[in-house]
């Protein structure tokens, strides 16, 4: 797995640009975190206790309590590279959360976004 900075990134330094991008777009924090809870299987006390202790991306995914079955129906393409063709797995499932927050802020219903 190659070693990008994203992945020694803490999850709370980046999760207020989350809830910052879909602020902007009229969406929620809730709606942020029903995402992340639905993608990760973190209830939101355990996802809150992830934040607090300052874990990195690799960390927070490594100790999901389970990932959604449901996200490999996620396509499309975030920073120019199509989420479904990612090969290092750790980099697919924080470009699926991305990819997710995008198409909050796009506007798009929770029940599409969460592959309902």
């Amino acid at each position: 797995m190659a070693n990008h900075r994203i992945y020694t990134m803490t999850f709370a330094s980046v999760y207020p640009h989350y809830v910052n991008k879909a602020e902007r777009k009229d969406r929620t924090k809730e709606e942020v975190d029903e995402i992340i809870t639905w993608l990760t299987g973190y209830s939101q006390e355990e996802m809150e206790a992830q934040i607090e202790k300052e874990v990195t991306f690799e960390t927070f995914f490594a100790e999901a309590p389970r990932m959604n079955d449901s996200r490999s129906l996620i396509k499309g393409v975030i920073c120019g590279v199509r989420v479904e063709d990612i090969e290092e797995p750790l980099m697919q499932e924080i470009r699926y959360l991305d990819k997710l927050i995008d198409e909050l802020a796009k506007g798009k219903k929770m029940e599409k976004i969460l592959r309902e």
